[in-house]
C-alpha cells in the first residue's frame, strides 16, 4: 500500500502521522509552524481536520470529552473555534507541505471537504465518529485513493461493514486503524492487543493506530503499537502541550515525536522476520551451545545400554540427544572411556 511518498510492502515498514488536526487554533502561520516542527521531528505527513460546524453537529449536540481538560460543553460550540479555514487555506498549507517534502492529509467531516481536498491529498482519513456515516464512506470511496480508517467505538462488524461500502465504491487499499474513542485514552483503556485482532480479522489490509493517550517521556505505548503489528501510527501534534483546551492536552509535541521516530529505526532492525528460523549469527551458539551424545561411566565390551549410560554435553559435533532413543539398548562393541562422545561404530 502507497501513503503519500512511501510505500508500506514489508512488516517493518512504518508510516507516522502527526495529526494537527485543529491545534493550529485558526492562524496560518502556527498551522505552518507545526508542520515545520512535525518534519523536524522526523514523521511521514501530516494531517488537518477540514469541517464546518453546522455540517458536523446539530446545536444541541453535547461534548464528549474531559470537560475538565476541555470545558466547552457544547460541539457546535467547540468546532466553531477552529472552522476558520477555506479551501484556499489548505492549498497553502499543502503548497507548504510539498515545500518541505512532507505528506499533507486532512480529514473531511462532509462531503463538500472531500471534494476540495481531492487535489490536496493522496489518501483519506475517514475519523473513529463516521464509521456508520455513508454517504461520507461511499463518496471517500469513489475518488478511488488509499483510505486509512479509524474504528474508535466500533465493533467487527461495524467495521467489515464499512470497509465493504469502501470496497463497493471504489476504495481498494484499505488500512484499518485501531482506536479508543477517549479524549485523553487512558492508558489502561489503550486496548493495544485489539491490534492484533485485527490483523486476524483483516489479513489481507494494512494496521495502523490512532492514539489519543497522554504521551510517555520515552512513548513506550505508540511503540508498542508498532511491535505488535500496526505500521501506520496516527497521533496528535502541538507545539505546546500546556495549552489548555482542544486537543494539546494528548497530544505530542516534537521532542515526544523525536523520541517515537528513533525508537521506531530500533524497532525496524529489531523485528526482523516473521517466520522463526535459525538465523546466520546463530550458527556459532547451535554448534557450541547445543550438545551431543557421551558416555556417563566407562562402559565393557557387551555391556547394553541404558539411558543412564548417556550424558549430554556441549559441543554439539556428535549425535545429537534428540536421538538417545536410537542407542538404548544397544551392545557396546567395545570398551569406551567415561564422557567419550558416543559414535555409530561403538555399537553391534
Amino acid at each position: 500500500m502507497r501513503l503519500g511518498r512511501k510505500l508500506l510492502d514489508a512488516r517493518t515498514d512504518f508510516y507516522v502521522i502527526a495529526e494537527i488536526g485543529v491545534n493550529h487554533e485558526a492562524n496560518i502561520d502556527l498551522a505552518k509552524r507545526l508542520i515545520y516542527e512535525a518534519k523536524e521531528g522526523g514523521a511521514d505527513a501530516v494531517k488537518f481536520q477540514s469541517y464546518k460546524a453546522e455540517t458536523i453537529a446539530a446545536p444541541d449536540a453535547v461534548s464528549y470529552w474531559d470537560t475538565t481538560k476541555e470545558s466547552e460543553v457544547s460541539q457546535i460550540a467547540l468546532f466553531k473555534k477552529y472552522d476558520g479555514f477555506n479551501p484556499e487555506d489548505y492549498k497553502m498549507l499543502q503548497d507548504y507541505s510539498q515545500e518541505l517534502e512532507i505528506d499533507f492529509c486532512s480529514t473531511p467531516f462532509d462531503l463538500e471537504s472531500v471534494d476540495f481536498l481531492d487535489p490536496l491529498v493522496e489518501y483519506f482519513k475517514i475519523a473513529s465518529a463516521d464509521i456508520t456515516n455513508y454517504p461520507l464512506i461511499r463518496k471517500i470511496a469513489s475518488k478511488k485513493k488509499p483510505v486509512l480508517l479509524s474504528t474508535g467505538a466500533s465493533n467487527v462488524i461495524e467495521i467489515r461493514n464499512a470497509v465493504n461500502e469502501l470496497q463497493k465504491y471504489g476504495a481498494t487499499d484499505i488500512c484499518i486503524m485501531h482506536c479508543i474513542l477517549n479524549y485523553p485514552t487512558e492508558k489502561i483503556n489503550a486496548n493495544l492487543l485489539m491490534i492484533e485482532n485485527l490483523r486476524e480479522e483483516f489479513p489481507t489490509m494494512l494496521i495502523g493506530y490512532s492514539d489519543h493517550t497522554t504521551p510517555d517521556e520515552f512513548m513506550i505505548l505508540l511503540s508498542s503499537a508498532v511491535a505488535l503489528g500496526a505500521q501506520v501510527i496516527e497521533k496528535h501534534f502541538t507545539h505546546d502541550k500546556t495549552i489548555a483546551g482542544n486537543d494539546h492536552y494528548h497530544s505530542m509535541d516534537v521532542k515526544d515525536l523525536l523520541q517515537f521516530t528513533n525508537n521506531l529505526s530500533v524497532l525496524k532492525d529489531a523485528l526482523g522476520s516473521p517466520q522463526k528460523h535459525s538465523i546466520p549469527s546463530e550458527a556459532p551458539a547451535r554448534e557450541n551451545a547445543r550438545r551431543s551424545l557421551h558416555y556417563s561411566r566407562a562402559l565393557q565390551a557387551g555391556e547394553v545400554l541404558t539411558i543412564e549410560d548417556f550424558i549430554s554435553l556441549r559441543p554439539a559435533v556428535g549425535i545429537s540427544p534428540a536421538e538417545v532413543d536410537t542407542y538404548v539398548g544397544k551392545e557396546i562393541r567395545s570398551q569406551v572411556r567415561e564422557f567419550e562422545r558416543v559414535r555409530p561404530g561403538h555399537f553391534k
